[in-house]
Formats: C-alpha cells, structure tokens, sequence
C-alpha cells in the first residue's frame, strides 16, 4: 500500500475542509438506485426534479416502475434528459430485482459484491460507474466509485493511469485503502465536492486544499 498514507491524508484534509457530504441525498435505498441510473449526461438538478415527479406519482418502488406503461414513466421522468433510454433503463433494474428478488432490496444487499456486480453490469444501460454507484451508496458494498471527477483529481496529483480504464482506477483505490464501504463513501463525495468547487475544467489551484500534494 504504496500510496495508502498519501490517500489517507487526502481524505483527512478534505473531510476537514467540506465536512461530513451525507451523500447520497434520498429517503430510500431504491430512489438512490433510481438517482444512480438518472444522472447519467445530466446534471443534480434535473435528476432531483424527475426524482420529484416520481415521488408525486408514488413511484419510488421496483414493482411500481416495473409495472406502469413507458408513456407515464417517461413523462415522470423528462427533466432528467435522453428519458427513452432512461425509461428503459429503470424498466429493466425494476423488473431484475422484482423478478430475481421479489423486490426485497435486503434480499439484493447480501448477495456477493462480486456476483451482484456481474448481475447489474449486465443490465442494459449500468454502466460500471452506475452500477458501482448503486451498490457503493444504495446497498453499502464497499466499491470505490470512479468518474470523471476522480480521474481529473489524481491525475493532477500525479497518479499516471490510463484515463479510459475504469477497472484500472479502481484497483488502484481499493487496494490502497482500506475496505470500507463508509470510507469510499465519504470520500467519493468529498471527491466530487472539491471538484465541483476547485479543480473543474479550470482549476482554482491557489485555493485547493490538495495545493502541493504529489502522489
């Protein structure tokens, strides 16, 4: 764990810096799973106000969204963006965990990390970043989420890995930290604050809490 200190005092200065994220923001394990699938080309935002609409029409449940037609589902859905696609991606998680759990989500969270991993990415439309999403902040498995933000971060701190393999990035984390699921947790979170707030596009480096931290 050649660089598991260094990783340590990230996490340390940033959870100094922001605090607590209490992410993800939702009143239950499947709004988190449908969040995940949402926010896919699209902003917070407009993933909160579809997620809105869903709640208005009492649809935060695997066997309701499985069960209703695509018309109503997208038109829930619109202020997300690319809603087809999104409809049919909600559709088929939906109809996975109602059909192979009977929409018991406890019944998904205990099966293996590995084999549910497998399940999900197999799914039209789960990605790994998705799909490491729903089961890092909706079921409590300790996966280390990565995305663009992660990728910008480090790589501008000196970790030199190829930025289009994800799998790559990952091993990197996990096996630099220790396996905890509330750690990746708060540190994603603290990831995609500090990028959202400094080092964008354009970084704000003379105010980065990371300023002159080398990997």
């Amino acid at each position: 764990m050649i660089y598991g200190e260094k990783l340590l005092k990230i996490y340390k200065i940033l959870l100094k810096e922001y605090g607590p994220q209490e992410w993800w923001p939702a009143d239950s394990p499947f709004e988190v799973m449908i969040g995940a699938v949402l926010t896919q080309n699209t902003n917070w935002n407009n993933v909160s106000r579809a997620i809105d609409n869903l709640k208005n029409e009492d649809l935060i449940c695997p066997h309701k969204i499985a069960g209703i037609s695509k018309r109503k589902l997208i038109s829930a859905i619109r202020p997300s963006g690319f809603y087809n696609q999104k409809a049919a991606y909600l559709k088929g998680l939906s109809r996975h965990i109602v059909e192979k759990y009977s929409g018991d989500l406890q019944k998904l969270s205990k099966v293996d990390t590995e084999i549910l991993r497998d399940e999900l990415l197999a799914l039209k439309g789960l990605g790994p970043e998705t799909v490491d999403s729903i089961l890092l902040y909706a079921l409590n498995q300790p996966v280390f989420v990565i995305d663009a933000y992660t990728r910008r971060i480090f790589g501008r701190h000196g970790v030199a890995i190829k930025d289009s393999d994800y799998s790559a990035w990952q091993k990197f984390f996990e096996s630099q930290l220790p396996r905890d699921a509330k750690l990746f947790n708060e540190f994603h979170a603290l990831i995609v604050r500090l990028a959202k707030e400094r080092c964008r596009k354009k970084p704000d480096c003379q105010g980065c809490p990371l300023k002159g931290i080398v990997l």
